[in-house]
């Protein structure tokens, strides 16, 4: 509201602090303004707009700092358990840990209650600048300040499956992309029971056959492991597209990064018995592509192989990539600071692995298109 002509105007207020009863002219000692309008309060009181900050300043806020956290790191899955609850159970306790954390404080905005202020004649009812908080953002109003977040899951595990299981926040979700094209290997132990055949491969499974297994012994199950590993090793050797004549192939073997380019059945890359003792066996398989129902799949046929049948009793996953069970967080630590913690410790690995991995697929690649260049550039010479 403009001021009448003849009028000293005092500091412009913004439009959203401008009041009817504030004065035009500030500093002036006499009851009624030259502009004819009335003193409503004295200069003491007149000092409101000091109030008003003139910068909105917002602290740091421990959540928002807890959210830059970004990357990868691992749980333990238990059997029984679907993974999808696995990983709603995780993000429900990171939401938890964040919303537990000290929050922004609540913004405040200037109003004018009503107020008694000593004046030339007593006490005078006029109205007195306050600041108040905003009901706005009070946690009762708002809700909770996060409620969402985004958690991506790596390699599945079935419900009957355990062992390790790795997990994305934020932008680590895209890792798991990578980890996924780099065709890392993975580790299980899979126990077998001898003697009865499912529907299913496994022990819970609708029994079909009963057999005898006394004829088996640790000699003949391991002439069957080790066809099994020469057959998926010439296999992988094939999708690997590589010349085995090569010094690269070589050094590639060596250094385990011989691996199929692109996708590829599931291939076992190494197996060995740990414990045989009839009618239970325990194996360990190092695999690529795999389903945890291959794996039973292995174990039936392997049954066949001897004569007999066999039924997978468990599967647990003890190594996924560079993620082993060491590393794996237990249910009890499924809370912010272990798994940001967890988050910390494997960064640089994830890094590392993943750039040496990625790195030599890209080379393969990029020598594979040159070597065609070449060939379609002599057949079209010719």
């Amino acid at each position: 509201m403009s001021a009448p002509d003849g009028c000293a105007k005092g500091p412009k207020r913004p439009a959203a602090f401008r009041h009817s009863c504030t004065p035009c002219c500030r500093g002036t000692a006499f009851r009624d303004a030259p502009c004819g309008r009335k003193r409503i309060s004295t200069p003491a009181q007149e000092e409101w707009w000091d109030l008003i900050p003139r910068r909105i300043w917002r602290p740091e806020v421990p959540g928002a700092r807890a959210m830059a956290v970004h990357g990868l790191f691992a749980v333990y899955k238990p059997g029984g358990v679907a993974w999808p609850r696995v990983r709603d159970a995780v993000e429900t306790r990171l939401l938890a840990g964040l919303n537990s954390l000290e929050q922004r404080s609540s913004r405040q905005h200037v109003r004018f209650l009503p107020g008694f202020v000593e004046g030339e004649a007593g006490k005078e009812l006029t109205p007195v600048a306050t600041r108040l908080p905003v009901l706005a953002d009070h946690p009762l109003v708002k809700g909770p300040r996060f409620t969402h977040l985004k958690v991506g899951a790596g390699h599945r595990l079935d419900v009957k499956s355990s062992g390790v299981f790795v997990l994305g926040v934020g932008q680590g979700c895209r890792l798991l992309t990578d980890m996924y094209n780099a065709h890392f290997t993975k580790d299980y132990t899979v126990r077998g029971l001898f003697g009865k055949a499912t529907d299913d491969f496994s022990d819970t499974g609708k029994l079909i056959e009963k057999t005898t297994f006394d004829h088996i012994t640790s000699e003949k199950l391991e002439r069957i492991l080790a066809v099994i590993q020469g057959s998926n090793h010439k296999a992988l050797l094939t999708y690997a597209n590589i010349d085995l004549k090569t010094q690269e192939a070589y050094e590639l073997a060596v250094k385990g990064l011989l691996r199929p380019m692109e996708k590829s059945p599931p291939l076992i890359t190494a197996i060995r018995c740990l414990e045989f003792a009839p009618p239970e066996f325990q194996l360990e398989i190092q695999c690529l592509n795999e389903t945890q129902q291959y794996l039973r799949k292995i174990v039936h046929e392997i049954g066949l192989e001897l004569k007999s049948t066999a039924v997978c009793t468990q599967v647990r996953r003890t190594r996924d990539g560079f993620f082993t069970l060491d590393k794996a967080l237990l249910r009890t630590h499924w809370d912010m600071e272990n798994i940001q913690k967890a988050i910390q410790d494997s960064r640089l690995t994830v890094q590392t692995e993943l750039e040496k991995s990625l790195g030599h697929l890209e080379r393969t690649a990029h020598d594979e298109h040159i070597e065609m260049d070449q060939v379609e550039e002599g057949d079209a010479s010719r």
